[in-house]
C-alpha cells in the first residue's frame, strides 16, 4: 500500500465518441463536424468515452424530435448508445455529455445520417382536358417517377430495352431534377404528341449509387392507347339512413382505368371502424353505433391523372336528452303561475337525423290539438332544432293537469322519449339556500366532502355546479357539474381545491327564469409541508451537529408546535413564534449520539416530519479511471492491476485509519478480503495506489473498497477490473494478420482509385490469372486470409489502392518525462510475384501534417512466388497512422499481397535486405497503443 505525496486534483472531464456497430462510413472532423451514415434497419452503436475525476457521469441527447427520441440519464461509464434496427426518422445529431461538477460539461456530438431507399412509384399525366374517344390521342404525356431516399436519387429512364437520354429521341424530353420538400427529388420524362412507338413499357431506375450497400430499384409501367384515368359509382343512396344495430353494406365499383384501378375506403374520422371489414370495393360495417356516423369515401388510383372519389354519408337514427322548461307569463314582474295569465310549456329533444323528429302533446293521457287557447307550435329546426311549445293563454283552473310531450323519429325503430309536466296552483318558481353550517365547510385534505344547496320549487329544476372564486375547471375537469339534488361530491379532497363554489337553478327541468344562486366556502386543511424530508448529516465525534427544519406551507398556517426526537426519545418541543424554522444543536457528538432524528411540527390537520440521519460513517472512496497504464502482465497466466482512488471529503468524519479491499471474480460468489493500513491523514485529492497481482487472464474481477474509521465502516465504492489481452501475445506491440473481418480496424482510403481486398488462398479463384498472385498466406495456410490488389480488368496501369491502419497515440509526454519522440518499427510480409507487378509502397502520415512526404519504403517489379518480410523505423511526433500503398502494373499478373502487420516499440533489429528507405534512428520508447477504435479494447473499469 503506498499511500505517497502524489495529488491528484479533481479534474473537469474530458469525452470523444467512438463508433461501433454497422456503420457505412464515417468522416472524421470535417470541419469539426463528424457524420456516421448507416443503413435503415441496421444497429447504431455509439459508445462515450470520458476522462475526469470524480469519474464524470453521462449523459446521452439528441437534437430535435420527440420525448421518446430523449435518452435517460445514465452513471455508467462509457455508456453505449444501442439502437437496433434503426428508423429513418432517428436519424439527426446526437450529443454525448460529461459532468462531474467541476467546470463546464464536456460535450461532443456526432450527426448520424440514416440512409434508405423506398421503391420508385410512377405516375401519368397529361398536359390537356381528356379526348373521349382516346386519353392520349394526340397529346403530351408526362411520367414522373418517385422514390424516397436518403441520399437524394438519381434516376434513369428505359423504353424496352433502350436506354433514353436527353436528346436520344427527338419525340421525349428528359426533365433533370428538381427538389420538393414532399417528394424528394424527381424525374419527369415528357413524351410529346404521342406517336405508335411510344405505347411501350417505360422503366424507372432509381438508384443512390450504392451507397451503404443500397441496391437499385426500379419500377415498370405499361403505356398502351388504353391508358386512362380511373373512374368509379358507388351503387349506394346518399345519405343513408339506418337504425342502430343494423349492418350497412357500401359497394364501390370501377367503371373505367387502364391499368386496373385499386379501390380503398376512408372515413371522416381518419380510420376506419375496428370492427369493419373490406372486401374489394365493398365495405360492411356491422351492428353500427352512433359514434360509427360520418362520411365514407370510396378512393381508386392507378397512378394515371388524379385518384377518383366518390363519397356518401351514414347517418345513424338516434334521439337522446329529453329536456323540459316552464315559462310563466312574461308580461308580468310575477314568477308565479296565475289564473288568468299565460304560461308556456317548452320541450326539447336532440335527434338524429332532425328533420325526422315530431311531437305530440297530451294532457292527463289524452291527446291534445291546437286550439285558439292551446297553442302547440314546433320551432324551425334551423334556428332551433328539436323544441315544440305549448302555449296556454288565459289560464284556467280546468287547465291544470298532467301534461305530456311524445317525441318520436317517423318511420319507427327508435323508442319514443316522453316527458310529463304538471301545472297545478302548487307549481311555483325554485328558491336556493345554503343550509346552516354548511359554508364554510372546513376539511382536511384526502377527506370525502358534500357541498349542499337546497333547492325548493315545483318541479325541482337541475343545479349547475361551478367555481365562482376563478375560471378553473371543477374537480372532474368540466367547467360544470349538474346535480338533480343540490349535492356535489368530491372524493379524496386536496389543497387546491379550496375556495368559492356556486350553485344556480337551471332553466332545465324547472322554470325559465332568472337562475337563483347560492356560494358555498370551502376550506382544505393540509398538514404542514416541511423542508428537508430527508437529510444525511456525517461528523466526527467531539464535533457539533445543527438541524434545522422549516415551514414551507401548511394550512392553517398558525403552526402550533414542534417536536424533537431522537429515535422514540423526545428531546425538545415548543412553539412557534414569528419564526418559519426550528433548529437543534447536538454540542459534541458521541457514539450515543448517533442515528434517526426527527422533527415534527405539527398543526390541526397533521404532522409534517424533517429527519436527520446523524452519522460517522465515512464518504465512499472514488476510483481514479485515468490512471497511465494500469495493467501489465508479469507471467504467462496471470496479470497486475494498478488501482488508484481518491478519498470523497475525508475531514468530515474522524480519520481513515485503514481500507478494507474485496475482489470476487466475476460469476464467483465468494469474495476474498484485505485490510490496507493507511498511515497519517489521508488530504482532499490525495492519490492513494494499491497494487493488485495474481489475477488470473482472462478473467474480469470485481473490487470493492470501504473505508473504515473509530465508527466503523463507511460507504463501499465498486469497480469492474478487465482484463484486455494484447493484439498478439508480446508486450507493446500491434499484430494484424487480416483472419478477422474487421481487419484490426485497418479502412480502406477514400481517395484512391480502387480497394485492396480480403481473402484466403480456397477462395480466391485464379484461374484466368494462374501466374500471380500468392498459394496460401504467410505462415503457408490455405485457408489463412491475406489483403492483396486484383489487377485484373478494369484495373488500369497507375491505379493506386490505399490501406490505412486506425490512429495510435505516442506515448504522452507527462507525467513520464517522454521528452524524445518515440521510435517504433513497422513490419509487415509481402508477395509480389507476376510479371506484370507494379509498386508497393510503406507510407507514414501524422495528424495536422499534410501527407507531402515521399513513401518510407518502396519496391517495385517482380519477387518471385514466395512472401518476403520488410521492416522500417519511423519517429512520430503526433498521433500516427501507417499505409499500403499498391500500384497497378502494366498488365493483369501484377497481383501484390500483404499479411502479417506489426508495429513494436524501439527501433528496428535485423532488417531484411529489402529495407530500402529508414528514417534516421532514435532512443527507444514505449508504444502508447490508444486507438479511436483500439480504445475498445482496453476496456478499463466500467466501460
Amino acid at each position: 500500500m503506498a499511500s505517497g505525496s502524489i495529488q491528484i486534483y479533481p479534474a473537469p472531464p474530458t469525452v470523444r465518441i467512438v463508433h461501433l456497430g454497422h456503420a457505412c462510413n464515417v468522416e472524421e472532423e470535417r470541419h469539426a463536424e463528424r457524420v456516421y451514415t448507416i443503413r435503415e434497419g441496421e444497429t447504431l452503436e455509439l459508445t462515450c468515452l470520458v476522462t475526469g475525476h470524480p469519474r464524470p457521469q453521462i449523459r446521452w441527447t439528441k437534437t430535435a424530435g420527440s420525448v421518446s427520441d430523449r435518452f435517460q440519464d445514465s452513471s455508467v461509464f462509457n455508456e453505449t448508445l444501442h439502437i437496433t434496427k434503426i428508423q429513418r426518422h432517428q436519424g439527426g445529431r446526437y450529443y454525448c455529455k460529461a459532468e462531474n461538477g467541476l467546470g463546464s460539461p464536456a460535450i461532443k456530438s456526432i450527426r448520424v445520417d440514416v440512409y434508405f431507399l423506398d421503391d420508385p412509384v410512377v405516375t401519368v399525366h397529361q398536359s390537356v382536358g381528356e379526348a373521349k374517344e382516346q386519353f392520349y390521342y394526340e397529346r403530351t404525356v408526362f411520367l414522373r417517377c418517385m422514390a424516397n431516399s436518403n441520399p437524394p436519387v438519381r434516376y434513369s429512364w428505359h423504353r424496352g430495352r433502350d436506354v433514353l437520354s436527353q436528346g436520344s429521341d427527338k419525340g421525349v424530353e428528359i426533365y433533370e431534377p428538381f427538389f420538393t420538400q414532399l417528394q424528394g427529388e424527381t424525374k419527369i420524362l415528357k413524351l410529346k404528341n404521342l406517336r405508335p412507338q411510344d405505347y411501350a413499357n417505360y422503366s424507372c431506375i432509381a438508384s443512390v449509387r450504392n451507397v451503404c450497400g443500397i441496391s437499385d430499384r426500379n419500377i415498370v409501367f405499361k403505356l398502351t392507347n388504353k391508358t386512362v384515368s380511373p373512374s368509379i359509382k358507388l351503387l349506394v343512396e346518399d345519405p343513408i339512413v339506418v337504425n342502430p344495430g343494423q349492418t350497412v353494406s357500401l359497394v364501390c365499383i370501377t367503371t373505367g382505368g387502364e391499368p386496373k384501378p385499386t379501390l380503398s375506403w376512408v372515413s371522416s374520422s381518419d380510420s376506419l371502424p375496428e370492427k369493419s371489414v373490406v372486401k374489394g370495393g365493398t365495405l360492411t360495417l356491422p351492428a353500427i353505433t352512433s359514434d360509427e356516423a360520418g362520411v365514407y369515401s370510396c378512393l381508386a388510383t392507378n397512378n394515371v391523372g388524379n385518384p377518383a372519389k366518390k363519397s356518401t354519408t351514414i347517418v345513424v337514427r338516434a334521439m337522446k336528452k329529453g329536456r323540459f322548461w316552464i315559462t310563466p307569463d312574461p308580461y308580468h314582474n310575477d314568477d308565479n303561475i296565475q289564473i288568468g295569465r299565460e304560461v308556456k310549456i317548452s320541450c326539447q329533444v336532440e335527434a338524429t337525423p332532425p328533420e325526422e323528429l315530431t311531437f305530440g302533446w297530451l294532457k292527463n293521457g289524452r291527446a291534445l290539438r291546437s286550439s285558439e287557447r292551446m297553442v302547440i307550435t314546433q320551432t324551425d329546426p334551423d334556428t332551433s332544432p328539436g323544441t315544440t311549445n305549448l302555449d296556454i293563454i288565459d289560464l284556467k283552473f280546468t287547465d291544470f293537469g298532467t301534461y305530456t310531450c311524445v317525441a318520436a323519429l317517423k318511420g319507427g325503430g327508435i323508442p319514443e322519449i316522453s316527458i310529463d309536466v304538471n301545472i297545478s296552483s302548487t307549481t311555483v318558481p325554485p328558491n336556493l339556500t345554503v343550509p346552516r353550517g354548511k359554508s364554510p365547510l372546513v376539511v382536511r385534505e384526502g377527506d370525502t366532502v358534500e357541498l349542499e344547496c337546497l333547492v325548493s320549487g315545483k318541479p325541482k329544476p337541475i343545479i349547475l355546479w361551478s367555481r365562482a372564486d376563478k375560471e378553473v375547471p371543477m374537480p372532474d375537469g368540466s367547467l360544470q357539474v349538474e346535480s338533480y339534488d343540490g349535492v356535489l361530491r368530491i372524493v379524496n379532497v386536496s389543497r387546491e381545491m379550496t375556495g368559492s363554489y356556486r350553485c344556480q337553478t337551471s332553466q332545465f327541468n324547472g322554470f325559465n327564469v332568472k337562475p337563483r344562486e347560492a356560494v358555498v366556502e370551502l376550506i382544505v386543511q393540509y398538514p404542514p409541508s416541511v423542508e428537508p424530508v430527508s437529510l444525511e448529516m456525517r461528523q466526527g465525534l467531539g464535533r457539533p451537529v445543527a438541524m434545522n427544519c422549516r415551514v414551507l406551507r401548511a394550512h392553517p398556517s398558525r403552526v402550533l408546535r414542534y417536536e424533537w426526537r431522537l429515535g422514540n426519545r423526545l428531546l425538545h418541543a415548543g412553539h412557534f413564534d414569528q419564526s418559519d424554522e426550528t433548529e437543534y444543536t447536538v454540542k459534541s457528538l458521541n457514539r450515543e449520539g448517533w442515528g434517526e432524528y426527527t422533527c415534527d411540527i405539527i398543526n390541526e390537520a397533521g404532522a409534517g416530519r424533517c429527519t436527520f440521519l446523524v452519522t460517522g460513517k465515512a464518504y465512499p472512496p472514488e476510483f481514479y479511471y485515468d490512471t497511465y497504464s494500469p495493467l501489465w502482465q508479469n507471467r504467462p497466466r496471470v496479470y497486475g492491476f494498478k488501482l488508484q482512488w481518491t478519498q470523497m471529503n475525508p475531514n468530515a468524519v474522524d480519520r481513515i485509519v485503514a481500507y478494507r479491499l474485496g475482489i470476487r471474480q466475476m460469476g464467483q460468489q465468494r469474495w476474498w478480503e484485505q485490510e490496507i493500513t493507511v498511515e497519517g491523514t489521508i488530504t482532499k485529492g490525495e492519490l492513494i495506489t494499491h497494487n493488485l497481482t495474481e489475477l488470473i487472464k482472462p478473467e474480469a474481477y470485481e473490487v470493492r473498497l470501504t473505508p473504515i474509521t473509530r465508527f466503523g465502516e463507511g460507504d463501499s465504492t465498486i469497480r469492474i477490473i478487465t482484463y484486455s489481452a494484447p493484439v498478439n501475445p508480446h508486450l507493446r506491440e500491434f499484430h494484424c494478420s487480416f483472419e478477422e473481418e474487421p481487419i484490426c480496424m485497418f479502412t480502406q482510403d477514400k481517395n484512391d482509385d480502387f480497394d485492396w481486398t480480403r481473402h484466403s488462398a480456397a477462395t480466391r479463384d485464379t484461374k484466368y490469372t494462374p501466374n500471380t498472385g500468392p498459394s496460401g498466406d504467410r505462415s503457408g495456410s490455405k485457408q489463412g486470409f491475406y489483403m492483396y490488389i486484383e489487377t485484373s480488368r478494369p484495373r488500369k496501369e497507375g491505379e493506386v489502392a490505399r490501406l490505412v491502419s486506425p490512429f495510435f497515440n505516442v506515448a504522452p509526454k507527462n507525467p513520464y518525462g517522454i521528452t524524445n519522440p518515440p521510435a517504433y518499427c513497422f513490419g509487415f510480409f509481402f508477395h509480389m510475384y507476376g510479371k506484370h507487378i507494379g509498386t508497393l509502397n510503406a507510407l507514414l502520415r501524422q495528424k495536422g501534417q499534410a501527407a507531402t512526404e515521399g513513401p518510407t519504403w518502396s519496391l517495385s517489379g517482380n519477387q518471385g512466388d514466395h512472401w518476403k518480410q520488410a521492416k522500417v523505423s519511423i519517429h512520430p511526433t503526433a498521433s500516427f497512422q501507417v499505409a499500403l500503398e499498391g500500384i497497378r502494373g502494366p498488365g493483369i499478373e501484377g497481383d501484390i499481397a500483404i499479411d502479417d502487420i506489426t508495429l513494436e516499440e524501439g527501433e528496428c533489429r535485423d532488417l531484411p535486405a529489402v529495407n530500402l528507405r529508414s528514417a534516421a534512428p532514435s532512443t527507444s520508447a514505449h508504444i502508447w497503443l490508444l486507438t479511436v477504435t483500439l480504445a475498445m479494447t482496453f476496456r478499463w473499469g466500467h466501460r
